[in-house]
């Protein structure tokens, strides 16, 4: 199991390659993380990098949730693979992120990368500051979401 944890500042050079904190380095290493996934996430501007067996392990849950033949369930299939890459570490840690991809969440070089769980999040630092939650958002959303009665 992957876990990551923590938000790391870094700038992209001018390959959009960045070298990955040796905290998200050393997860992805430990798991066999020759192989990664990039995709542009669902809900927000930004990217997640997925070690490949977590990846296969999303999609294979997908494939039985979905049917092929309905028109629907194809259409989401598509455009789920859409915005996704595969990567992977080169002999320096450093990974390569795909323009188009930074293009679609309007990242910059300015990068903030965030672990959350088993991914790790890709954000333009200006966008990730600007959407933080104050003190009291969060702890407002947390007694909503998590409070009885």
């Amino acid at each position: 199991m992957y876990s990551s944890i923590g938000d790391f500042d870094c700038r992209a050079d001018a390959k959009n390659r960045v070298v990955l904190p040796s905290a998200f380095k050393h997860e992805l290493e430990g798991g066999g993380g020759a192989r990664l996934v990039i995709r542009k996430d669902i809900f927000e501007k930004c990217l997640n990098i997925y070690p490949y067996e977590v990846w296969e392990g999303m999609m294979a849950d997908l494939r039985s949730r979905l049917n092929p033949y309905d028109r629907r369930h194809a259409q989401f299939m598509r455009e789920q693979q859409r915005s996704t890459s595969e990567a992977a570490l080169d002999s320096n840690g450093r990974l390569l992120l795909p323009q188009r991809l930074l293009d679609m969440v309007e990242a910059g070089k300015e990068l903030t990368l965030l672990g959350v769980d088993d991914h790790i999040e890709v954000w333009d630092k200006g966008a990730f500051a600007a959407q933080a939650l104050s003190g009291a958002d969060l702890g407002a959303l947390a007694e909503s979401l998590f409070a009885e009665g």
